[in-house]
């Protein structure tokens, strides 16, 4: 009776796993792009204070922000993950969120990446940042 029930119970978990991450879509808008960009002495200054973040132009796709949580460096996309890359997708700071400049002017908290307002189908896009010595790097 043992040997069934652990029969039972493999086949069960084996069936229940799936090759398929649907819950896991790539974001068709937003290419994978490779790089690496150290922060100038000046940004780093500015990621000092808490809650206060930067946009950086070179790097990722349309430029990053970056924002000091109070316990780590986030690093996010600045090209809006919800439009395809045009004149109005790329985001802009407003205090601690970002807002897009295209008429439906999405809004994402830099905190978290995802949207203020309405359930949009993709968050933004995250970076990794490492950080050495008072230099910082953003990097994909």
């Amino acid at each position: 009776m043992r040997h069934i029930c652990a029969l039972l119970f493999a086949l069960v978990l084996i069936t229940s796993c799936s090759e398929s991450d649907d819950g896991g879509q790539r974001n068709p808008f937003l290419l994978d792009v490779n790089f690496s960009t150290q922060l100038s002495a000046i940004q780093v200054l500015d990621l000092e204070i808490p809650s206060n973040p930067i946009y950086v132009s070179n790097g990722g796709l349309r430029g990053f922000f970056v924002i000091n949580t109070g316990s780590s460096l986030i690093a996010w996309e600045a090209s809006d993950p919800n439009h395809a890359p045009n004149d109005c997708s790329r985001m802009v700071i407003n205090g601690i969120n970002v807002f897009c400049q295209c008429d439906d002017a999405h809004s994402y908290n830099l905190f978290t990446g995802q949207s203020n307002d309405e359930v949009l189908p993709y968050t933004m896009l995250n970076y990794r940042v490492s950080e050495s010595g008072g230099t910082i790097t953003v990097f994909n």
